[in-house]
């Protein structure tokens, strides 16, 4: 695959139109096949019909939650499990750097339903005045809370100079229409309060790292970056992830940064200045994902 220059960027109809020569694709899983309430057939069908042609589909997800977990979301959401190879969640890698730190005591911010990301683990949970270190997976309250409300307890963190272990660096993901905050939110409201961040979840190496494990584990063999594609929505974490790992990227333009491709056909250079700044453009642009 070759990357077109800006002024040659244009929106595909189809994924087939891309994959030639592509042997592993690395997606997103929330704005991509699932809008956080309902699964998007088209987008299954596609990567279904990949896997099908012979190609390794590792869905790459920063749920702040393990990758068993993750898969029983997606069939509640009637996302089969034949979309996919494998999963790998900045949720799993988390539980490793908690499994390493068992003797601390840990502060924990996320809701509930974050939880099995500590299952089996030996864990101690403290207060913030007794914490060695904090994790995020996300805010309490979603649905009204910002990274605002959650100033003092930072403040009280950086005080100590804890470590925060941040679970999910999304900043906001779609929930059906609306935008919802992450743990990413607190997280660099932490690092802006010149707190020490650890991020595990894209755009960062490490998750890139063991999806390409877990491919080359069902492949039998690693596979040349040149053969792998990545598919996401967000500038942040998709596209600056992929660059990061020297992959092209299908970016989808229906997701978190709709609003931004809203009436636009062709990508100009100037429109790809505007929509990625600096960074390397994605290989296409796509609205929604279909074969």
């Amino acid at each position: 695959m070759k990357l077109p220059d800006a002024a040659a960027l244009r929106f595909a109809d189809h994924l087939r139109d891309l994959t030639t020569g592509v042997d592993v694709i690395l997606s997103d899983v929330w704005g991509v096949i699932h809008d956080g309430l309902t699964g998007f057939v088209p987008a299954c069908e596609a990567l279904q019909t990949f896997r099908k042609q012979g190609g390794t589909v590792i869905m790459i997800t920063n749920a702040p939650r393990p990758a068993d977990s993750v898969q029983r979301q997606l069939r509640r959401m009637n996302i089969s499990d034949d979309t996919y190879d494998a999963i790998v969640s900045s949720g799993d890698l988390t539980r490793s750097f908690v499994a390493s730190h068992h003797q601390q005591a840990v502060f924990q911010i996320g809701p509930e339903r974050d939880n099995p990301v500590f299952r089996g683990l030996d864990v101690t949970f403290t207060t913030i005045e007794n914490a060695d270190y904090v994790t995020c997976t996300g805010l309490f309250d979603d649905e009204t809370e910002t990274a605002e409300d959650y100033r003092g307890v930072l403040e009280q963190a950086r005080a100590r100079n804890l470590t925060f272990v941040c679970a999910n660096p999304d900043i906001v993901v779609e929930r059906g229409d609306r935008l919802i905050y992450c743990a990413g939110a607190i997280a660099e409201l932490y690092r802006d309060m010149g707190g020490e961040v650890i991020f595990y979840g894209k755009p960062h190496r490490p998750i890139y790292d063991r999806a390409l494990e877990l491919a080359a584990e069902k492949r039998g063999a690693s596979t040349p970056l040149d053969r792998v594609l990545a598919i996401g929505d967000s500038v942040r974490t998709d596209l600056n992830g992929a660059n990061g790992m020297g992959l092209d990227c299908l970016f989808l333009t229906r997701g978190i940064h709709a609003v931004d491709f809203e009436g636009l056909d062709v990508a100009d250079e100037f429109s790809v200045r505007r929509l990625f700044g600096d960074a390397k453009p994605p290989f296409a642009l796509m609205r929604d994902l279909t074969w």
